[in-house]
């Protein structure tokens, strides 16, 4: 009966109704399924951190550690960016009898296991560096078609509340993947066992997501052109016809990034400007990473319901106000206290941020070509801790060693490389000023939903 549901065929896209929403109302229960595997996907990157800070040190040795942790990033981040939006939009085009997604979702998701159990046991740089890329390769495989769901499948009253589940998801899978790692490889001798288990929840969350979401609009006709044809529209130069959608891009890429300083020099900062050493990095570290993902997962919920009623922009200009009155404040804060408040402060903003910036993109692209779109909607994802670390890595090395006339300043430098998340803020708000929000309507229960395309 499930996989009936699943399966069941849906009218077809038409060019008319491109942009066009569902019309249908879907169950709590329902909205949570197309938000759970979130959870699992995240869960195995959130793991991946705490596998990289492990193994890199041992496979490369302490010296290298830095040098290797950047080609690494670089290197995972251009198999998301060129998976992605591609298998997206082939699934766009895809039909079988489980959909157009679910193939894609089900592969993906099992290799997942595989390759994040190859990473967890690798024992030579060669191989985990393989793992590493191949664990990219197959979790951008299933998550390019999987975040066409919402798109396909949310009423436009629903659409505020679908993305504040996928923002609560994501930063949970996070916590929980880096909590269950570190707990599981502290309690035996090595990561096989906790990686595997992680790998299970993951598979768990895609076989109840191919199970139990039904399908959306039918597949898009191929007119005849081969599957290299389609991969390749994935990278055509007429989605830059969709100003609005392109320019949310844009800001989506500095917003995310902004927050990325936080995260990647938190420990460095640590060390440099307060002077702590292991014990205290390891205590700070765990409690901060807590309370900024637990603001962030709180502030998700109502940051939807607001823009529902005030619209998607107001709300993501909020969100980078205080999530650059939050890193401004940790970047420069005098004690360890201040900085878990300004963490804080960072979570609200990107909770608040994750769920509307999401709710938008899902309103501003051609339902038709959800994959593709939100696919591509990746890039700012993959490239948020590049930047971070590019930008902010320096930006740490001149303040520190004075260069190009900046008085040399060790302790300030880590200050420096965070609070250059404030600019980045700046910017993104700068760059959300030309979208266009959809024409909205008010519903029923007061708030308003749109019901037109990409300006």
């Amino acid at each position: 009966m499930a996989n009936d549901l699943a399966s069941a065929p849906a009218a077809p896209a038409t060019v008319e109704d491109a942009f066009a929403r569902p019309t249908q109302r879907l169950p709590w229960l329902q909205l949570l399924q197309i938000s759970i595997y979130w959870f699992g996907i995240n869960a195995i990157w959130g793991g991946w951190e705490v596998l990289n800070q492990e193994k890199v040190p041992e496979l490369f040795g302490e010296a290298m550690t830095g040098r290797a942790m950047f080609p690494i990033e670089v290197l995972g981040a251009l198999i998301a960016i060129a998976v992605q939006p591609t298998v997206g939009c082939i699934s766009d085009y895809t039909m079988s009898r489980w959909g157009r997604r679910k193939p894609y979702i089900a592969i993906g998701a099992s290799l997942d296991v595989v390759f994040l159990l190859g990473i967890a046991t690798a024992n030579g740089p060669v191989i985990f560096i393989v793992f590493l890329l191949l664990l990219q390769f197959s979790s951008n495989f299933a998550q390019g078609p999987f975040q066409g769901y919402i798109p396909d499948l949310v009423p436009e009253d629903q659409v505020g509340t679908a993305s504040a589940l996928v923002g609560m998801m994501s930063t949970l899978g996070v916590i929980g993947g880096v909590l269950f790692l570190s707990f599981g490889y502290r309690m035996g001798e090595d990561f096989t066992i906790p990686a595997l288990l992680l790998g299970g929840v993951e598979f768990a969350t895609a076989i109840g997501t191919v199970v139990f979401v039904r399908e959306g609009r039918q597949a898009k006709s191929r007119d005849g052109r081969s599957w290299v044809s389609v991969a390749l529209e994935a990278w055509g130069t007429d989605i830059l016809r969709q100003r609005s959608y392109t320019w949310l891009l844009l800001s989506r890429l500095f917003v995310m990034a902004a927050g990325a300083f936080v995260v990647n020099w938190a420990i460095i900062w640590m060390e440099r400007a307060l002077g702590f050493g292991s014990d205290e990095k390891g205590t700070w570290v765990t409690v901060i990473l807590g309370a900024t993902a637990v603001a962030t997962a709180l502030s998700t919920l109502p940051a939807a319901k607001v823009s529902d009623h005030v619209g998607r922009k107001p709300v993501i200009w909020v969100a980078c106000a205080v999530g650059a009155i939050g890193v401004g404040t940790f970047a420069f804060a005098p004690t360890i206290e201040v900085a878990l408040v300004a963490g804080v402060l960072v979570g609200i903003g990107s909770g608040m941020f994750l769920a509307v910036d999401w709710a938008l993109l899902s309103e501003l692209v051609p339902k038709a070509s959800s994959g593709r779109y939100m696919g591509m909607s990746n890039l700012a994802t993959s490239l948020q801790s590049v930047i971070a670390v590019l930008v902010g890595g320096l930006i740490l090395d001149v303040v520190a060693n004075g260069f190009l006339g900046v008085q040399e300043d060790f302790s300030a430098s880590a200050r420096w490389a965070i609070g250059i998340g404030v600019l980045f803020y700046v910017v993104g708000a700068i760059l959300l000023i030309p979208v266009k929000e959809p024409a909205r309507r008010r519903t029923s229960g007061g708030a308003l939903a749109a019901v037109g395309g990409a300006g």
